[in-house]
């Protein structure tokens, strides 16, 4: 993946929770949580679940994920 967006870590997926239209993902970075909202439909797009390496990308209001 490339991307301009140059806040790039690794991490872990500790957890997702769907909601009604959104999903609390929780990410592992080195020992810190980084907690993102995203829809249910990018969770089920990018097939997110528990234990997946992704990618967190911090672009200025936004944290993004990806697999």
């Amino acid at each position: 993946m490339k991307i301009s967006a140059r806040n790039q870590l690794s991490g872990k997926v500790i957890s997702v929770k769907e909601g009604a239209v959104n999903a609390t993902v929780k990410v592992d970075v080195g020992g810190q949580t980084i907690t993102s909202s995203i829809t249910n439909e990018a969770v089920s797009d990018l097939g997110l679940t528990t234990g997946d390496a992704v990618t967190i990308i911090v672009k200025a209001t936004d944290v993004l994920i990806g697999k």
